[in-house]
């Protein structure tokens, strides 16, 4: 396999070739996933970083990687060896892309990248920046597929319907919602290439992205029909039948890109400037009036109805009663036999496998023991496994999709005795996810609001974590989902008004380098609240039942308020999960959920 450095270099002759100066590599697909399958990834491919974020820019003299704080750690030892510098995004002194984009580009110089794998609105601002320098864009062709010899084939598999006692609402509904908003925005035609939203509205699931359930997909909605661009082969005769009754026309896969060029003047397009990519919005033809506004139904899918919501009450349950399992077998068998961060990964992922309705894990498993879980997003390997040992702390982020929803879990386990300090840290992570999921707030309110309430015990005391406090999760979709999330700064996408429905992580944490790690995530529920004179006042329903280890937590370091918090939140545990145990499991599950004074 030829180096980092060998394909820079050849992907530099092909820029030379077609006139580019700069090429930008995002971590993209066709569709603006978060997570891209293995055809789409380019960005890994040139520069060996394989977390889940970042964009590679490569000019015929320099090569940069930018990426946000869950992967600093993980960035520069990939990165390590290479050609490619790390720019940490965020951090005083760096320079955005627009930035380095705006100081590299010479005058009349070309900016070059894949429409297809580049949004409406970055493809826009890459224009832009074009202009100021009297440049030009080049964007028709994919420059890393010609010098990429053992490019992954696309996806295969199989797409599969997600029956109404799970979504709760028919295909025949989502679309007349769909329609109600194109009519009242005026437009014609709505055109939608996010994976999500075209599964979401169709009521079907597939397996074209690693751990993320969807079918690789075109749409245009009209106020007749729904046009859908997908390999055929992916259907079943029924599921095919079925969907042609509900008004869905089926057209080859890659066929939009021309179709769209055939709108008439009589058109008014309605497409999401922040969700379809540049190309698609380039082959729409100038005379069509388009409205840019966001996809319907990323609100309707972010807003849970009962169905939903009862259906990933019990998802939550089983998937807390696995890991209370878990838990006890990690505490008992740690010094008895050789448990590593894999064989207990594979362990937890086994309890939950047993279960109806299961399907696969809804992410990419973190499972970090100490030093390992400094680092928010690591990723264990035949490499990197380690043994757990007395000590430090074991951290599980992991999720399970079953046709009840997505899960989405962290905890992290002391195993044996653990440094004061450690616990010190440990206890503020635990008061600040209590903290934020107690609140209570009038409606109207964002997450950006909220999220001091997490934050506080850090903050008071000069600490902080490095990403968002929670995001939102599909229904067995994307198991990162907005428009809402906790955050304490504006981050495109995710400062929806909280409504009632919404299911949200509440996940904070810290890391020190070099020793350890904490994270503790539950999922929430928005719900309303008390209806007064003041307005409609909302609170948060946890729906992960789970115990936040007692071992690791010191008292002197809490409230009462705050110990008030954990008791109850104890007590609920204890109440919601002992009734799926046997004696022996329930006798734990009291000790670990004891009251602290």
């Amino acid at each position: 396999m030829s180096s980092i450095a060998e394909r820079i270099n050849k992907l530099r002759e092909k820029m030379k070739d077609n006139k580019v100066d700069i090429y930008i590599i995002p971590t993209a697909d066709f569709h603006q996933s978060e997570y891209a399958g293995a055809y789409f990834k380019a960005r890994e491919f040139m520069t060996g970083f394989t977390g889940s974020a970042g964009t590679a820019v490569i000019t015929l003299e320099e090569a940069g990687l930018w990426t946000d704080g869950r992967y600093f750690i993980q960035a520069a030892n990939q990165l390590q060896g290479t050609p490619v510098k790390l720019f940490k995004m965020g951090e005083p002194g760096v320079p955005t892309i627009a930035e380095y984009l705006r100081e590299k580009l010479h005058k009349g110089g070309t900016l070059g990248f894949d429409g297809r794998v580049v949004s409406m609105s970055a493809g826009t601002l890459y224009e832009e920046i074009a202009a100021e320098k009297q440049g030009h864009i080049f964007y028709e062709k994919d420059l890393v597929d010609s010098i990429w010899k053992d490019h992954p084939s696309m996806s295969k598999e199989k797409a599969y319907a997600l029956e109404e006692k799970f979504t709760g609402e028919s295909t025949k509904s989502k679309l007349a919602r769909i329609r109600k908003v194109m009519k009242d925005k005026g437009a014609t035609s709505h055109v939608f290439i996010t994976l999500d939203d075209i599964c979401w509205t169709l009521n079907i699931r597939g397996n074209d992205v690693a751990y993320t359930p969807v079918v690789l997909s075109y749409a245009i909605v009209t106020m007749d029909k729904m046009h859908v661009y997908l390999d055929e082969e992916k259907l079943s005769g029924n599921l095919k039948e079925t969907l042609i009754k509900d008004g869905i026309v089926f057209h080859p896969y890659n066929d939009i890109y021309e179709d769209i060029k055939h709108f008439t003047k009589k058109e008014k397009v309605l497409i999401d400037p922040v969700n379809v990519n540049y190309a698609i919005a380039k082959n729409i033809p100038e005379y069509v009036e388009t409205i840019k506004e966001a996809n319907p139904a990323i609100i309707f899918k972010a807003i849970k109805n009962e169905t939903e919501l009862s259906n990933i009450r019990k998802a939550e349950i089983k998937d807390s009663v696995c890991h209370v399992r878990f838990m006890k077998w990690l505490k008992e068998n740690y010094d008895k036999i050789d448990i590593t961060e894999l064989s207990a990964s594979d362990y937890l992922d086994g309890l939950r496998s047993s279960l109806e309705y299961y399907i696969q894990p809804s992410f990419d498993p973190i499972c970090a023991y100490g030093p390992h879980s400094a680092c928010p997003h690591y990723s264990s390997s035949k490499e990197t496994d380690v043994r757990l040992e007395a000590g430090n702390f074991f951290l599980t982020d992991t999720g399970a999709a079953f046709k009840e929803g997505s899960t989405d879990i962290t905890r992290t386990y002391a195993i044996g005795e653990v440094t004061e300090e450690m616990k010190k840290h440990f206890t503020l992570v635990a008061m600040s996810n209590l903290r934020l999921a107690n609140a209570k707030f009038l409606y109207g309110c964002t997450g950006l609001v909220l999220d001091i309430l997490a934050r506080q015990p850090f903050w008071d005391r000069g600490l902080n974590y490095n990403h968002g406090t929670g995001h939102g999760i599909g229904y067995l979709l994307n198991v990162h989902e907005g428009p809402a999330g906790f955050r304490w700064r504006y981050v495109e996408g995710e400062t929806h008004t909280l409504e009632e429905g919404m299911v949200i992580t509440d996940e904070p944490g810290i890391y020190i380098e070099g020793s350890h790690g904490i994270r503790l995530e539950n999922e929430v529920v928005v719900r309303k609240g008390e209806l007064n004179e003041y307005g409609q006042f909302m609170y948060l329903e946890p729906v992960t039942f789970i115990p936040f280890d007692l071992d690791a937590i010191d008292v002197t370091v809490m409230t009462e308020e705050d110990k008030k918090l954990l008791n109850d939140y104890h007590a609920t545990v204890f109440e919601k999960i002992a009734p799926y145990l046997n004696e022996e499991e329930k006798e734990w599950l009291k000790r670990y959920t004891r009251p602290v004074e």
